[in-house]
């Protein structure tokens, strides 16, 4: 059985840092492209950044890029999302996946495991 555990959301400030986790069991962050995806209220879940099979390549939303950086640890089965100035619109719920190809995908089809998410509330 497949398993995505996401972890390392809060409260901060606009301004601070986070990094997320997303700690994998049933397979591994090595077999697939994986995704981090965020749903704010009211609004649709959305891509936010995407890591290839290899690590080697990766893909962020253009509200995103600059400031996080997505990476994944094969060794401790573990993907990441370091969150740098964040800012008020960030606030979401933030989901990791595992994805169906080894190359990057925006769609959320291309995603076949999902984690259960993690909020991050960010306060101006």
């Amino acid at each position: 059985q497949v398993q995505l555990v996401e972890s390392g959301g809060g409260l901060v400030q606009a301004g601070d840092s986070l990094r997320l986790s997303c700690a994998a069991s049933g397979r591994t962050v090595g077999s697939s492209a994986m995704g981090w995806f965020r749903q704010a209220p009211g609004k649709e879940r959305e891509f936010v950044a995407g890591i290839n099979l290899s690590g080697s390549n990766t893909d962020y939303a253009n509200a995103v890029r600059g400031r996080f950086t997505i990476s994944k640890n094969n060794t401790e089965n573990t993907m990441y999302l370091q969150m740098n100035n964040l800012k008020s619109e960030d606030t979401a719920v933030y989901y990791c996946a595992a994805g169906r190809y080894a190359f990057i995908l925006r769609q959320q089809n291309a995603y076949a495991y999902w984690g259960q998410g993690t909020q991050v509330t960010v306060s101006s």
